[in-house]
């Protein structure tokens, strides 16, 4: 088929069939399609959308460009979790071994985090010699002998997705709801599960700013995870501020393992359990969600969820004493507090902000191929309804050598407080189930 004639199609609203979705997939795969027309075909997309069943295709044409792994052998439901990305978020880290813990199969690919959003395998990877990088019958036989595996995307793994993304990403083309459903979804099909549960962020930290943009987001991959036979839940959850009280990759593997010892803040556990009662009923250990919540509560306090994380460590390589000994991290020795510049409720901590701040400080990366320094980062003390006084300490900003002006006037202006009472923000904002 001639590419022009399927970027003009698209351009001018018409729906495009599976061949015309297929060819131009594989031609770009292949190498037969130059970026500057796959840029105009995104656009195109960007601009005019497309329906289910062209988003069906296109998450079918992605799939297909790789290897779909074969879990069938391993017995149980295979359920994952996806997130959209925000601040603060190792809701992964936590889950896996806690849904993992209580008998439900949890196969995760992970991803990296870029601009102003954290990722899983930088996280991971702050605990010394933990590996991502793993062959598939090195993840298969870790899934198989605990239940639990997270890696990084592959070149097997939807190898249209990982050059399509990156090509998104410079083009101004990666706010598209059927674009951001296909790259979603052609990468966790391609892990042979049976179920997903998508945590999809919603306020200034998250891609999706608008509820009726999350709202949309979530029934897209909902409807077209349900197309491919695959049962599927979307969450929509609090991205105003960050989630839970520790920003940056090694602060957050602490507060990870605080939350497998039973001693995680409201907010992040409120999100972690609400995913974790919906995987564990999808995965059919749970009759319903008030089931699924007593197993995890005893997963926590009974140590399995702990313990399966440590063995979890150790088989991808990395040191597992470090959920005892928290100065086996990498950690900035530099530290300032930031205190409170007047008296009243915390009524704002710009997500987005601190995302930035974490970014300047060296904890994430501009451009993929940027290196991340894992010890610095933000812890709060106080978060938004919560009350304080003048003086007192809002954060620790913790950073390397010197800290910037700049960045110390950033992080307090991202911080706002108000004189009169401020109530909580809620943590779920919404599900989709079709």
């Amino acid at each position: 088929m001639i590419f022009t004639e399927i970027i003009k199609r698209k351009r001018d609203d018409f729906a495009l069939s599976r061949e015309e979705i297929v060819s131009a997939i594989r031609g770009y795969t292949d190498g037969e399609i130059p970026d500057y027309q796959m840029s105009a075909f995104l656009m195109a997309v960007l601009l005019k959308g497309m329906n289910k069943d062209e988003t069906m295709y296109l998450t079918d044409a992605m799939l297909n460009t790789g290897r779909i792994f074969d879990l069938s052998k391993i017995p149980g439901r295979k359920i994952d979790k996806h997130s959209t990305g925000g601040v603060g978020d190792k809701v992964s880290l936590i889950l896996a071994p806690l849904v993992a813990s209580c008998g439900v199969a949890v196969p995760m690919v992970s991803g990296r985090g870029l601009g102003h959003t954290g990722g899983t395998l930088d996280k991971l990877e702050s605990i010394p010699g933990f590996r991502t990088s793993l062959e598939y019958n090195e993840f298969y036989k870790i899934l198989e002998k605990i239940g639990v595996a997270m890696m990084g995307q592959t070149d097997e793994i939807a190898p249209a997705d990982k050059s399509i993304y990156s090509l998104r990403d410079v083009t101004g083309t990666v706010e598209s709801i059927p674009l951001i459903t296909a790259s979603i979804l052609s990468k966790k099909l391609a892990e042979g599960i049976d179920g997903l549960v998508l945590d999809v962020k919603c306020g200034k930290g998250g891609f999706m700013k608008e509820l009726k943009d999350a709202e949309a987001l979530a029934t897209s991959i909902t409807s077209v995870a349900k197309g491919f036979g695959k049962k599927c839940v979307s969450l929509i959850t609090n991205m105003d501020q960050p989630l839970g009280n520790y920003v940056g990759n090694s602060l957050e593997v602490i507060e990870s393992i605080e939350c497998l010892k039973g001693n995680g803040p409201q907010d992040l556990m409120e999100v972690t359990l609400t995913i974790g009662r919906e995987m564990l009923v999808m995965g059919e250990k749970a009759r319903d969600r008030d089931e699924a919540m007593v197993m995890l509560d005893d997963a926590i306090k009974s140590g399995g969820a702990l313990a399966l994380f440590r063995k979890m460590i150790e088989l991808q390589g990395g040191n597992p004493e470090v959920t005892d000994d928290y100065s086996i991290l990498p950690f900035s020795k530099d530290k300032k507090e930031i205190k409170a510049q007047d008296s009243g409720w915390i009524s704002e901590i710009d997500a987005y902000e601190i995302g930035v701040v974490n970014l300047l400080l060296g904890g994430g990366r501009r451009r993929k191929e940027d290196a991340i320094n894992p010890g610095v980062g933000i812890v709060f003390e106080k978060k938004v309804g919560d009350r304080v006084k003048k003086n007192e300490p809002l954060a620790t900003i913790y950073y390397d050598k010197v800290l910037d002006g700049e960045i110390e006037q950033r992080f307090s202006s991202s911080i706002k407080i108000f004189p009169k009472v401020i109530e909580k923000p809620p943590v779920i904002l919404g599900s989709r189930r079709l």
